[in-house]
């Protein structure tokens, strides 16, 4: 297994990650491995989808045309 470190992380982040991880009767280290395992899974699965979705289409948009879209939606 891989050993992550984490510096300079707020005291505020650090205080509510250790209310989160009591509330769920985790180790703090617990609580971020299950926080970052999710937020992958959640994404892979996001991915996997938008992937799906794509293969029925007629066309495939280009990498530009969704950085375009993603671009628009950030205003």
């Amino acid at each position: 297994m891989a050993t992550l470190t984490i510096r300079n992380l707020a005291p505020k982040v650090v205080r509510a990650l250790k209310v989160q991880a009591a509330r769920n009767r985790r180790s703090m280290e617990q609580e971020v491995r299950e926080l970052i395992e999710s937020q992958v899974a959640d994404r892979t699965s996001a991915i996997e989808q938008i992937s799906r979705s794509w293969s029925s289409q007629k066309r495939v948009p280009s990498a530009d045309e969704v950085e375009s879209w993603i671009g628009e939606g950030r205003r």
